[in-house]
């Protein structure tokens, strides 16, 4: 098993706890697909995609959440809020991309991604 992916979610998530926020759940899934974070900043919801590489051969991380995975995880966030009876003054989806090398590890938060 690749171990990447679990990895930049654990960097995301420690990166997300340092700025504030409550995550409320990880690895929200269902048959459709997966978030990666749901978490709480202030009274907006957070949906969070963690995309994660080791080198740029395929562009940024964060390039490869197109328009087809956006629509993808607005779905999900969707049956998220239809499952659960939270109140929220604003829902937000934003973009963590991870580039880790040899030397250091490149970590970008993009809010309202989109």
């Amino acid at each position: 098993m690749n171990s990447l992916g679990p990895e930049g979610e654990e960097l995301a998530n420690k990166l997300l706890k340092r700025k504030g926020y409550e995550i409320l759940k990880r690895n929200y899934k269902l048959s459709i697909g997966e978030i990666d974070i749901i978490a709480k900043d202030g009274e907006c919801l957070v949906f969070v995609e963690v995309k994660t590489r080791l080198n740029m051969q395929f562009g940024k991380p964060f390039e490869a959440v197109n328009a087809a995975k956006q629509k993808k995880i607005r779905r999900l966030a969707e049956a998220f809020l239809l499952q659960k009876d939270l109140c929220f003054n604003g829902v937000r989806f934003d973009v963590i991309s991870i580039l880790i090398g040899p030397e250091k590890t490149t970590i970008e938060h993009i809010k309202n991604a989109f």
